[in-house]
């Protein structure tokens, strides 16, 4: 029964910043790469950013300088930093996590940029 629920997504205008965080529940194992997703309307799923157990991190080239992926064992979080917001990056997040050899999603959280 792993759980990830992800929080913090809303309405921001462009240029402005949202962090969204995603707790993992229920865990047996110890939880490897950490990873978030977008879909946009009409699209499909798209990797946005992945950290590793370690913390070592990689990101959509498109992305880089603007979004920040963070994790914290302990709290079995990881969070998505994301700044000068564009009305392209709005979406659906999803974050995801690696445990005991399976991949686990959680619900996802709408993320509109707009004036």
């Amino acid at each position: 029964q792993v759980q990830l629920v992800e929080s913090g997504g809303g309405l921001v205008q462009p240029g402005g910043s949202l962090r969204l965080s995603c707790v993992v529940s229920g865990s047996r194992f110890s939880i490897g790469a950490m990873r978030w997703y977008r879909q946009a309307p009409g699209k499909q799923r798209e990797l946005v950013a992945v950290i590793t157990s370690e913390g070592s991190t990689n990101y959509v080239d498109s992305l880089k300088g603007r979004f920040t992926i963070s994790r914290d064992n302990a709290k079995n979080t990881v969070y998505l930093q994301m700044n000068s917001l564009k009305p392209e990056d709005t979406a659906v997040y999803y974050c995801s996590a690696d445990v005991g050899g399976w991949g686990y999603w959680g619900q996802g959280t709408q993320v509109t940029v707009s004036s």
